[in-house]
C-alpha cells in the first residue's frame, strides 16, 4: 500500500499536524501512516488515532512530512524517496533545502517550513520556503498540512531566519510577558490565581480584538490611553525602561542566533 502521507516523527508537532489534518478532512486516517521509533509513544498513537497505521518504520508513501530531530532529517529524507516520496515538508529547525535536496535526489520536490508551537492548539503560525525543485503546486500542498493547523505565509529560505528570531521565538516573548504581568498584579495586591487568569483572558482578549477589529495596533493602543491617565503612566514607565528596544534587540539576536545554527560546519 502507498500512503497519502508519512509524518516520520511523532512527537508533540508530529501529532498535532496529524490531528489538524484529520479533523480537516485533509486525508481519511487509512492514508496516513506515522513513523515513531519509540515503542511507548507508538502505543499512545495508536490508541489516540484509530485507523492511522503507526509504524516503526518508514512505508511508501507519495508525500513525506520530516518532524524529526535536526540531526536525523537528511536519514529521513533519504528513506522517504527512497520508499517512493515525490514531495518532502520538512520541519526540521535549522536544516537548509540544500541538505534537505542533497538527501531527497533529483525525484522530490522538497520544501521547507518554519511553524510555532501554538501549532499544538491549532493556532500557528507557519513559513514556508520552496527548495529548486518545488513548483506551485507543491508549495500548496505543503500550505494544505501547515494549514490545518493555523496561518501560512510564503517566503524565500534567506527570510526564514527573520521568521524564526519573530514568530518561531516570539512565543517565548509572549509568556515572558505574561509572567511579568502576573508578578506585577500580585506586587499590586491581587491574589496570583486572579492575576494569572485576569493575564491569559487579557492576552487572549487583546489578541483576538487585534485579528478581528483589522486595526493597526498603535490604533488599538490609542483607543485605551487617555490623555494623563493611568494607561498613559504605565506606557510612559515601559518606554523610560526601553521595553520596546528590548523586543526589537531579543528578534535580531534570535535572528542571528538562527543564521548561526543553519550555516554549514566548518
Amino acid at each position: 500500500m502507498t500512503y497519502s502521507l508519512a509524518i516520520i516523527g511523532g512527537g508533540n508537532m508530529g501529532e498535532a499536524l496529524l490531528g489538524g489534518l484529520l479533523d480537516a478532512g485533509w486525508a481519511d486516517a487509512g492514508s496516513i501512516a506515522v513513523v515513531e521509533v519509540l515503542a511507548a509513544r507508538r502505543a499512545v498513537l495508536a490508541e489516540r488515532y484509530p485507523g492511522v497505521t503507526v509504524t516503526d518504520t518508514v512505508p511508501a508513501a507519495s508525500g513525506a512530512l520530516i518532524a524529526v530531530k535536526p540531526g536525523d532529517a537528511p536519514a529521513a529524507v533519504r528513506t522517504a524517496t527512497e520508499q517512493g516520496a515525490t514531495r518532502v515538508l520538512s520541519i526540521a529547525a535549522g536544516v537548509t533545502v540544500a541538505t534537505l535536496e542533497q538527501a531527497a535526489g533529483s525525484g522530490a520536490a522538497v520544501v521547507r517550513a518554519m511553524p510555532n508551537t501554538p501549532a499544538l492548539v491549532r493556532a500557528g503560525a507557519s513559513a514556508i520556503a520552496p527548495g529548486s525543485r518545488a513548483g506551485e503546486t507543491d508549495l500548496a500542498w505543503a500550505e494544505s498540512i501547515l494549514s490545518a493547523v493555523g496561518t501560512v505565509v510564503r517566503l524565500q529560505e534567506a527570510q526564514l531566519d527573520a521568521f524564526t528570531g519573530l514568530i518561531g521565538s516570539g512565543p517565548a516573548y509572549v509568556y515572558l510577558v505574561a509572567e511579568a504581568l502576573i508578578d506585577a498584579g500580585v506586587l499590586v495586591g491581587l491574589p496570583r490565581a486572579a492575576a494569572r487568569a485576569a493575564v491569559t483572558q487579557l492576552l487572549v482578549g487583546s489578541a483576538r480584538l487585534l485579528d478581528e477589529s483589522g486595526d493597526l495596533p498603535e490604533v488599538l493602543r490609542g483607543n485605551v490611553t487617555s490623555p494623563g491617565g493611568t494607561t498613559a503612566a504605565g506606557l510612559r514607565e515601559l518606554e523610560q525602561h526601553g521595553v520596546r528596544g528590548a523586543i526589537l534587540a531579543a528578534v535580531e539576536a534570535a535572528t542571528a542566533r538562527s543564521r548561526e545554527l543553519g550555516a554549514p560546519k566548518q
